[in-house]
């Protein structure tokens, strides 16, 4: 997990990281002028500087209801990442951030996902749905340092021969979610465990085809869903308001969008989903 990006992934761990943001009342500081986003321009599929990204999309049809034009303030979604853009007023929201972190006021969550095992549609591991499955026992796979699901891998004793993939990096320079697919398709390794929207996008990219299935029956901590937020300043309160309303009025259009991308979306309780996306 925005946000989740990301406690997660990819893309919701590296908001944790960040600066705090001040706990002051600071409503006037949202433009009346325009919808001012913080993003990363290089994090497909959430964001870029070419407005490709589901967030992008996002962004854009809320700005559209509220009658302003989106501009953007870029940052690399790593150290700081709040702290130079939100907090020092670049910008009044940053798109898809994980609830329940102290670095932002968190709207009402707009989409509720997983973490994912993700494997090649003709492997007999295609059908895998839960990190204890006996048969990735003795298999390669791919697990990302630091993210939620390697501590259920370690439960399992599928660390040991495992091949590690990085979690805080610069998306300007390297890809991860590149590399995984890569591997993949390569038979490098059999499968791996990937945050669900990053791994959905990209599997509906590959040349071979994917499966991504999200894990759902995992027991114990950390959980592997995320109900993933906007985050605006502390203390913005009637800011938060408006966003939750406009969330609540457009949903089917943020899920549309959300599906289009190959988002594996789940409740909000983490107990049932889409299933694989193929």
């Amino acid at each position: 997990m925005h946000g989740v990006r990301r406690l997660l992934l990819s893309g919701l761990a590296a908001l944790c990281v960040a600066g705090p943001a001040a706990a002051v009342d600071t409503f006037d500081l949202v433009s009346d002028t325009q919808f001012r986003v913080c993003a990363d321009p290089a994090n497909m599929p959430f964001s870029n500087e070419a407005g490709e990204g589901f967030e992008n999309a996002i962004a854009e049809l809320l700005a559209s209801k509220l009658g302003k034009p989106v501009a953007y303030t870029w940052f690399p979604q790593s150290l700081g990442f709040v702290r130079r853009t939100l907090a020092e007023n670049r910008c009044d929201v940053i798109m898809g951030f994980a609830q329940g972190h102290e670095l932002v006021l968190n709207t009402n969550h707009y989409y509720v996902s997983a973490y994912s095992f993700v494997t090649r549609a003709d492997s007999n591991l295609a059908d895998v749905d839960h990190i204890g499955d006996p048969r990735l026992q003795g298999r390669r796979l791919g697990l990302i340092a630091g993210s939620p699901p390697a501590d259920h891998a370690a439960r399992h004793g599928l660390v040991r021969g495992a091949k590690g993939y990085r979690l805080m990096v610069d998306t300007r320079n390297q890809n991860v979610a590149d590399q995984v697919l890569d591997d993949i398709e390569s038979g490098e390794i059999d499968g791996a465990f990937m945050w669900g929207p990053i791994a959905g996008w990209k599997a509906m990219q590959a040349k071979t085809p994917m499966v991504v299935t999200p894990l759902l029956k995992e027991e114990g901590a950390p959980r592997l869903f995320f109900r993933v937020t906007l985050g605006v300043r502390m203390g913005e309160d009637g800011w938060k308001r408006e966003l939750n309303s406009l969330l609540r009025r457009n949903k089917d259009e943020i899920d549309a969008i959300l599906s289009s991308y190959g988002v594996p979306l789940v409740d909000d309780f983490g107990r049932t989903g889409a299933g694989a996306v193929q």
